[in-house]
């Protein structure tokens, strides 16, 4: 694979945040379903249990967070669902108890996984406070943008090229080049890049940073229909390029790239946060 990234050739890799575990990174909440008459119901019937099971009460808070999740997923609102919110609680009620009563909740994997699963929710939810309670500002959004801008290439390149596995071979393919050969059936005949070579070579057209280091600098350095003179050698093998075109790079207006900017400042705000509870701990 000739690229280092799909997204290589997008302005705001520059950028970019570093991943953070997922474990700790809270998705946005489904949004609520909308009122209708069988959801906008007083408070006192809303307070009503899912149901009561050997006596003991399953809050209907539990079937509130059961039947979001599922409508996450898809699922039409109807009492359909509503009756397999109610099943799957009682179910849960009944099984939970049967292991309690077996004292499978004193095997330590089990407590253990229960107690990360626990931290793990309670991460979530201090670092979504978190990200709302330091919303990002208009002013950071057109900085970060500006950012970008200002580190982009501003030229696009149209390239092909000929990969091989060895020198020798690279080699072979020039001199059939020097005797006027044309690129493109060198390509189809010898290239073991399988996404370009039944394209005689054609790599498009690309952002020269979304090639690995070695490919770029020898791209950069043609000239408009020039071939590299020698094989240029990758992790991939050995390449000849060909360097078709070039042509000033269009920059997505703000307004295309709002929001992705806006999610890569509130994982900087989550790495933050992170960082503010490492920096007060006393870790050995």
């Amino acid at each position: 694979m000739l690229r280092t990234t799909p997204l290589a050739a997008l302005m705001f890799l520059a950028f970019s945040p570093a991943a953070f575990a997922d474990a700790v990174t809270a998705p946005a909440a489904p949004a609520a379903p909308a009122a209708t008459a069988d959801t906008a119901k007083p408070a006192a019937a809303a307070a009503k249990p899912v149901a009561i099971v050997n006596g003991k009460e399953i809050p209907a808070l539990y079937g509130e967070l059961v039947k979001r999740e599922m409508m996450a997923t898809g699922q039409p609102d109807s009492p359909q669902l509503d009756q397999r919110v109610r099943d799957s609680l009682v179910s849960l009620e009944l099984l939970s108890r049967a292991a309690i009563d077996k004292g499978l909740d004193r095997d330590p994997r089990l407590a253990a996984a229960l107690d990360i699963r626990r931290k793990d929710m309670l991460a979530k939810a201090y670092l979504e406070d978190y990200v709302r309670s330091h919303p990002v500002s208009e002013a950071e959004i057109q900085a970060e943008y500006d950012k970008a801008r200002a580190a982009a290439n501003t030229t696009e390149y149209h390239a092909r090229h000929i990969l091989v596995k060895t020198e020798d071979e690279a080699k072979k393919v020039l001199a059939e080049l020097n005797k006027k050969a044309k690129f493109e059936d060198l390509a189809k005949k010898y290239s073991k890049d399988p996404g370009s070579a039944k394209n005689g070579g054609d790599l498009g057209w690309t952002d020269p940073a979304a090639f690995v280091k070695e490919f770029a600098t020898a791209l950069t350095s043609l000239k408009k229909g020039e071939i590299t003179k020698t094989p240029v050698k990758t992790q991939f093998g050995y390449h000849i390029i060909q360097l078709v075109d070039t042509r000033p790079m269009a920059i997505p207006p703000l307004a295309e790239v709002r929001g992705e900017i806006v999610k890569q400042l509130q994982q900087r705000r989550a790495r933050e946060a992170i960082a503010a509870v490492r920096e007060g701990a006393k870790i050995e």
